[in-house]
């Protein structure tokens, strides 16, 4: 449905170094970068078709207001519960501990946290019925 998004960030480098570590926890890269300006995330092995630069920018800017929520697939619950634990560790906030959410839907299991813009950035699995 949604080919790429992104966010405009205060320090590009930062985000650089924070998006490297929590993104990698859900298997992806640095697809295409522009020097001081930009760079996107993608998986590290894309499907064919996908947007060669990544679906996930960051670029150098202005954090818009209100700040988005962006929720990331994982795999299974390890990938959450990883995410979750690199992105403290690189800095994010604790915005939701990993665990189930019915309030939308049984399988619903997710972890949230800031990133250093305040974002609302989360891993979710969506496990099987």
């Amino acid at each position: 449905m949604i080919d790429h998004t992104g966010f405009s960030v205060t320090h590009l480098e930062d985000s650089k170094r924070f998006y490297t570590r929590v993104l990698a926890s859900l298997g992806h890269i640095i697809r295409r970068e522009f020097p001081e300006a930009a760079f996107g995330f993608g998986p590290a092995e894309p499907d064919e078709g996908a947007d060669p630069g990544g679906g996930f920018w960051i670029t150098q800017g202005t954090p818009s207001t209100p700040r988005m929520h962006l929720a990331f697939s994982a795999k299974n619950k390890e990938q959450v519960e990883a995410f979750h634990r690199v992105a403290l560790e690189a800095g994010g906030k604790d915005n939701g501990a990993p665990g189930y959410r019915p309030q939308y839907h049984s399988g619903y299991y997710a972890a949230f946290v800031l990133d250093p813009d305040g974002y609302n950035i989360e891993a979710v699995y969506h496990e099987p019925d």
